[in-house]
């Protein structure tokens, strides 16, 4: 399929702007360039509750309750932002729709970021985020049976890496992983990172970028021996929970999740993967440019019904 009218549109407004690259930008600057992006990444839905709260030692959530019933089940989610951007208001907006859409209590992590926190830091917080969510279930309403993580580009590499820690280390049992257009592998050798490389939103540049934020100083070191949980290739992937993986045509970012979606399926892992024609990286994220957003949401809350 062709680029869709709305991406294109907003490539053009982009290229119209030419602003620098994040990795060209002083990191503060950078963050405040993204945290001002919040215009684009929809109108905040109303929420029965809303607590912000100091939830690890190093780590601050958001809890969003979409009504009063309990338990309910509950969503421990992981930003995306290259590791590097991005905070709990940033998806302050996408994580209301998500608890509306779903009927389940979100938890937003406020993770420590690179390069400041590079790895294990940002994935520490984010496991132990997960596993507090299991200790506090009674406390919060949540439902112990129905743990799901999730996050979108670097953290669906979070959510996916907590859930194969999980598993490895008898850590809570979840119920399901939602991956939305998930970083996989720093390598960017892929066809789809060869043909949006530049011009598309998130470049190749960018997501090397990002990977030395995170991986630090040995960055082109055996990730396997020395960071397993930052690359998301090389695992055993049997016994991990329900997994739903969503790409976008137009993403270098595309092939890879797509790939890990099919590695998930040889191991036996249940699970679906759907990739949206026409769209960009992000799409879900900047939802109130993308009419395709709200498929998303749909399927997201279809997959999360089927497993009950």
């Amino acid at each position: 399929m062709t680029l869709h009218p709305q991406a294109a549109q907003f490539l053009k407004e982009i290229e119209e702007k030419a602003p620098p690259a994040w990795s060209d930008m002083p990191l503060e600057e950078a963050r405040l360039g993204y945290s001002n992006m919040l215009p684009y990444f929809g109108q905040p839905q109303a929420m029965h509750e809303v607590q912000t709260v100091q939830w690890t030692e190093h780590a601050r959530a958001r809890v969003y309750r979409p009504s009063d019933r309990r338990p309910l089940p509950v969503i421990v989610y992981f930003h995306g932002g290259g590791w590097v951007l991005g905070d709990i208001d940033t998806h302050d907006a996408l994580c209301r729709r998500l608890a509306n859409e779903t009927q389940s209590c979100v938890v937003s992590v406020d993770y420590r970021l690179a390069p400041e926190a590079a790895y294990p830091h940002p994935f520490d917080d984010c496991f132990a985020a997960t596993i507090r969510a299991a200790e506090r279930a009674e406390e919060f309403g949540f439902d112990p049976q129905r743990i799901i993580v999730a996050g979108d580009s670097a953290g669906g590499n979070l959510a996916a890496a907590v859930a194969i820690r999980a598993r490895d280390s008898a850590g809570p049992k979840l119920h399901a992983q939602v991956l939305i257009y998930p970083v996989v592998s720093p390598a960017a050798d892929t066809k789809s990172y060869e043909e949006f490389a530049t011009g598309f939103g998130l470049t190749r540049q960018a997501m090397k970028w990002f990977w030395e934020q995170y991986l630090g100083e040995s960055a082109h070191a055996d990730l396997q021996t020395t960071k397993p949980y930052a690359s998301l290739l090389g695992h055993e992937l049997a016994g991990l929970p329900p997994t739903l993986i969503l790409t976008a045509e137009y993403d270098v970012l595309r092939d890879e999740g797509e790939a890990f979606a099919a590695s998930l399926a040889s191991a036996n892992v249940r699970g679906r993967s759907k990739r949206y024609p026409g769209m960009l990286h992000a799409f879900l994220h900047l939802s109130s440019l993308f009419d395709s957003a709200e498929t998303a949401f749909a399927d997201i809350t279809d997959f999360l019904r089927s497993l009950d």
